[in-house]
């Protein structure tokens, strides 16, 4: 059985319990928001090793960190040490986006190191195989082709895959009708709609979704539904296609949860700030309060370089209006394949989205957290407020890199520090 299938027939499971105690909300809490699809838990019944995590209503907003190799860059030691990086700088789970060579390798080797959930799109693979192993057109790929991944990833432990079934003949139609700026940037949305335009047929994954549904159900692999129409500028943001995609992937939830299967939605992506609460409404209402996985949002298209800023700006807006999940964006977005280091930035700005969203939504514990902090500084303890800090590597480097003469102050302010003048005032 699932975790849902268990939460429906009114059993707390070991699962519920452990991510219960991590949230600090009672495991009845968890019970009730999985029976209602707004909480899932990602544990792949064969990925034993990691802790499960729940996401979803009333709980800590989640951050995930995308790692890979590409065909262009191909070093799987480097996307280890990424993992690594982002788990050590607070990620909640771990995509692998691999579409370079020896992809089932890599993946294992991802999964082997990883403490927490990971995350995969197996139409990536799918379609690379047709070219390399089968040599074949990616247009020539078959249903069973598709499958037969979806089932290896879910073989191999991984806990939630992206999966694109709302991009059909319809919404892609809609598209075609509205137009748009910058098309489709989705990998898998792209794949798909290359495919549907080749073969005349339906995307298979919406045909066979009764299908597909069979695979996670027997790993109670969640079932993350990818948004392969999302907007990919600001311009696009809200538009036909993309809310024709999200309306498919709200009827498609109803049919999971009949079969057992935990859903996540995927969500854009590039939108304005005008219309980041909107679009979160939309998908808990079309979706039937589902949890909501947001990319970013980023909130204006110019700042290649600076994107986890955009993307921290529209995720901290997006999970106060009751997204679950932030999907980080990291400095090199849009420029290339990002670094070790990039990868630290992108984690650690999207927690910071989350945490500034947590506080403003009153989740339990969120301010006082902060309250930590503002007693350390009030008592000039620098030690403690490094160790508090979200990024504590970064605030001692920055701290030890300007050390003033009086220890108890910092080279900003020196002898004329307000807190210490007025500590024995107030």
């Amino acid at each position: 059985m699932t975790q849902l299938e268990y939460a429906r027939q009114g059993t707390i499971t070991e699962a519920m319990e452990k991510t219960a105690a991590a949230e600090d909300v009672p495991a009845e809490t968890i019970r009730q928001g999985l029976a209602q699809g707004v909480i899932v838990i990602t544990q792949n019944l064969k990925h034993r090793k990691i802790a499960p995590l729940a996401i979803g209503k009333g709980l800590r907003t989640k951050v995930n960190a995308n790692v890979g190799t590409s065909k262009d860059h191909m070093n799987v030691e480097e996307e280890l040490e990424k993992v690594r990086v982002a788990i050590e700088a607070g990620a909640d789970t771990i995509m692998d986006l691999s579409t370079g060579p020896a992809i089932d390798e890599t993946r294992k080797a991802v999964m082997n190191i990883s403490t927490v959930p990971v995350g995969t799109v197996p139409i990536y693979q799918a379609a690379i195989e047709m070219a390399e192993r089968k040599k074949h057109p990616m247009v020539e790929m078959t249903a069973d082709d598709l499958f037969e991944v979806i089932e290896r990833h879910g073989e191999n432990g991984v806990d939630f895959i992206t999966v694109h079934c709302g991009v059909t003949q319809t919404s892609v139609e809609k598209i075609k009708k509205e137009g748009r700026l910058m098309g489709v940037v989705s990998r898998g949305g792209a794949i798909l709609v290359e495919w549907m335009n080749y073969n005349k047929k339906e995307n298979p994954l919406f045909e066979y979704f009764d299908r597909l549904l069979e695979i996670p159900k027997g790993y109670d692999m969640t079932l993350s539904l990818g948004d392969g129409l999302r907007p990919g500028c600001l311009a696009d943001a809200t538009d036909r296609g993309q809310v024709q995609e999200l309306i498919i992937l709200g009827e498609l939830t109803e049919r999971a949860w009949a079969k057992g299967v935990q859903v996540i939605i995927e969500g854009p992506g590039h939108v304005p700030l005008d219309q980041i609460e909107a679009n979160i409404l939309l998908e808990k209402r079309l979706c039937h309060g589902a949890p909501f996985y947001v990319l970013g949002p980023l909130v204006t298209d110019i700042a290649p370089g600076y994107d986890h800023i955009t993307g921290a700006i529209g995720g901290a807006i997006a999970a106060r209006a009751g997204a679950d999940f932030l999907c980080y964006v990291t400095p090199s977005e849009h420029l290339r394949l990002p670094t070790v280091d990039d990868v630290r930035e992108g984690v650690t700005a999207s927690r910071i989205a989350g945490h500034a969203a947590d506080i403003a939504r009153g989740l339990k514990g969120a301010m006082e957290m902060d309250c930590r902090m503002a007693r350390a500084r009030r008592a000039l303890n620098w030690q403690e407020q490094i160790r508090l800090s979200i990024d504590p590597q970064r605030a001692r480097k920055l701290r030890e890199s300007s050390m003033p003469k009086e220890s108890d102050v910092c080279t900003m302010c020196g002898e004329l520090c307000a807190i210490k003048k007025v500590a024995n005032l107030l």
